[in-house]
């Protein structure tokens, strides 16, 4: 079976992980404009894929899956059954469900998409790896620290594949920043920026149960201070706030806020900025800069033109 021709991106921040290891080559991307996958010339399997949640984001996956080579859709499950029977229909899925074991029990599944509420993923992560299903679960794997370790554990003592959805390390304007600083071209890291918002907040029951904005929002920025600073965090402060959306105010720990920022410290007094927020009233904003000892490198957003209004 080779799982790992379809499979996009992974990061891990326990240090026993090896369920995945990504290329070492620093030119692997340069400065072409978009993504390509390279497919090794191997002898494939078709892969048979089971879904579990299809509201926004397990249907963009069900899109990317119809997609990929040598891969198929062959279950889909949501609580909704209407909404499972809704995107079998779309992607010409076979089956549909309401239940999510069905996919992770059926002998027709290789691995299991896991697009489900953040508060099912460490479970449902645990009882794929006991059915010996490889997993790609979307972040976070859990809501906290020990569900996490858990989640991780139980895949590698099953020997199935683990991956989680932090696609930003394969971007192309985030890989470029990546490449100028494994080749020096701005000479030494002092200072990483990274700033994250969207153009409007999720639902009162996205965030209630979600792990709140540090582990469902700022885990893609967290991930790429990692990313780019080429090491593990020493230090980290974080703080949070509502400004939006005043509901969430009544949640317990990071879930009440929609704004939060964070400075993280790195190997060699390299700091790390981060800085989200759940809305944007003119769009999204993903944007990362770093500032070297000979220069500076940052990505901007893609825009149809180059008007800018201050």
């Amino acid at each position: 079976m080779r799982v790992s021709s379809i499979i996009l991106a992974i990061t891990c921040t326990t240090p026993t992980v090896s369920a995945f290891t990504m290329p070492t080559s620093t030119r692997a991307f340069s400065t072409r404009s978009s993504l390509s996958m390279n497919i090794e010339a191997v002898e494939t399997k078709e892969i048979r894929v089971g879904v579990i949640g299809c509201g926004r984001i397990g249907v963009v996956h069900l899109g990317a899956i119809t997609k990929a080579p040598n891969v198929s859709a062959v279950i889909v499950s949501n609580p909704t059954v209407s909404k499972a029977e809704a995107a079998a229909k779309q992607y010409g899925v076979p089956k549909f469900t309401g239940d999510a074991m069905e996919v992770i029990e059926s002998p027709d599944v290789d691995a299991v998409w896991i697009c489900s509420p953040s508060q099912y993923h460490a479970e449902q992560i645990k009882a794929c790896a006991a059915n010996g299903k490889h997993v790609f679960c979307e972040k976070p794997i859990a809501t906290d620290l020990a569900e996490t370790v858990e989640a991780i554990n139980a895949c590698n003592e099953a020997g199935v594949k683990l991956m989680t959805g932090l696609q930003r390390r394969f971007d192309p304007n985030f890989r470029r920043v990546k490449e100028a600083i494994d080749d020096k071209e701005v000479g030494e890291t002092i200072m990483i920026k990274l700033c994250s918002r969207d153009p409007s907040p999720p639902p009162f029951e996205y965030v209630k149960g979600g792990g709140g904005i540090f582990a469902d929002m700022a885990v893609h920025d967290l991930d790429m201070s990692r990313f780019l600073a080429g090491a593990d965090p020493i230090d980290i402060l974080a703080v949070g706030s509502c400004h939006i959306d005043k509901s969430i105010e009544v949640l317990d720990g990071s879930e009440k806020f929609d704004t939060a920022s964070c400075i993280v410290r790195y190997p060699g007094g390299v700091q790390a900025m981060v800085d989200v927020c759940r809305q944007s009233s003119y769009g999204y904003d993903q944007r990362a800069e770093v500032l070297g000892n000979n220069g500076m490198i940052a990505t901007d957003n893609v825009y149809p033109n180059t008007a800018k209004i201050y």
